[in-house]
């Protein structure tokens, strides 16, 4: 599919907005996929089926959006070959209305496509950790994590908080949230890296300006259990009573799963479920995402060597700062993107952060 679309918006953005999707060879897939869910033997393995399933909805709806666009774009198309005609001023500016809201949804189409990896489609695992600080990282931490919040329930997105560690005093020491819905991994990835404050700090009587940072983790929720192989000898399990604010909140019973994978040494927590069943499965599919994402992680360090690139790891690699005081800023350092408005940026508007980042990918 190849279409142009023309309006006073994009024009001025550039000469012509141009997309280019491969729409018959997805209608293909989609009928490839619906021969194979009518066979017979389609539900005899339903973990299989139910991905297969999943792909076939996807595609579906990819083909639908895209499809009913072009229809749009083509019906403007006429109408406006029939305004000019008549010389209808009023009709004509309908159609610039019309024209400028389709070369926006286009356009945020067009971006979807950069979220191509074979993992951007997935949920994603969101994971915040204090850094060294004490009460003034925590809160930090607590901070980002209303931010994703907010981010996520702008979009439409479920977000789930999986497990969580609360301060001694306020904010958190660490926490895990499972955000669902489509590309969530592919765009909270843009997100993967050390995040600094700089703020007067409401903790410290003497009202000196302070220093925090807080590394934030983002995983693929990996569902098939085919992609990343876990031998139960390397696991060791523990039960222990989950931990609450105290008095009544407190569990009575062995509920909380900690779970170790020996031969990486990743820990991985889950006490927010009823059950230990229920928290073990939620530990495993955590752990899961934890070494698909190690393996992703090299794949990247590996390129970036052979490209001669330097390789920052952990606690080095500074994506952000946040600046409230002695003036506002918010700046990411990898694309320059800035912006003063910070209380916006911390209520969650990211998308200009966001898309800055994954476009620089393009063409690494």
């Amino acid at each position: 599919m190849r279409f142009r679309i023309v309006c006073g918006t994009c024009a001025r953005k550039s000469p012509a907005c141009w997309c280019v999707f491969d729409i018959p060879k997805k209608e293909q897939e989609v009928a490839r996929l619906e021969v194979e869910a009518a066979s017979p033997e389609f539900w005899a393995d339903p973990e299989r089926a139910q991905r297969t399933m999943r792909q076939l909805d996807e595609l579906r709806d990819q083909v639908r959006t895209w499809r009913g666009l072009e229809k749009q774009a083509e019906e403007l198309l006429g109408l406006l070959e029939l305004a000019r005609q008549e010389g209808d001023e009023a009709m004509l500016a309908d159609i610039e209305r019309d024209a400028e809201r389709v070369a926006e949804r286009l356009e945020n189409l067009e971006f979807q496509l950069v979220l191509s990896g074979p993992h951007d489609q997935k949920n994603a695992i969101l994971a915040i950790h204090a850094g060294a600080g004490g009460t003034e990282a925590q809160d930090w931490a607590e901070m980002l994590l209303r931010m994703y919040l907010r981010w996520a329930e702008s979009h439409g997105y479920q977000a789930e908080i999986l497990d969580m560690t609360p301060g001694e005093e306020a904010g958190i020491k660490s926490v895990t949230v499972e955000v669902r819905g489509p590309y969530a991994y592919g765009y909270l990835k843009a997100e993967r890296g050390v995040h600094r404050l700089v703020r007067i700090s409401p903790f410290d009587a003497a009202h000196r300006r302070h220093t925090s940072f807080a590394l934030v983790e983002v995983m693929p929720e990996v569902e098939e259990e085919i992609e990343v192989k876990i031998d139960p000898e390397d696991l060791r399990i523990d039960v222990f009573r989950s931990s609450g604010a105290g008095g009544q909140n407190v569990q009575k019973t062995s509920t909380a799963v900690r779970i170790t994978h020996i031969p990486t040494g990743i820990v991985v927590t889950c006490q927010n479920e009823r059950s230990q069943l229920q928290n073990r499965e939620t530990a495993m599919k955590i752990l899961r995402s934890r070494l698909m994402e190690l393996e992703l992680r090299k794949k990247e360090e590996e390129q970036a060597r052979l490209k001669g690139e330097h390789v920052a790891a952990g606690w080095g690699n500074q994506i952000r700062s946040y600046v409230l005081h002695p003036y506002n800023l918010v700046k990411d350092l990898r694309t320059g993107v800035e912006t003063s408005d910070t209380q916006a940026v911390l209520g969650g508007e990211l998308d200009d952060f966001m898309e800055a980042y994954l476009r620089s990918l393009v063409g690494q």
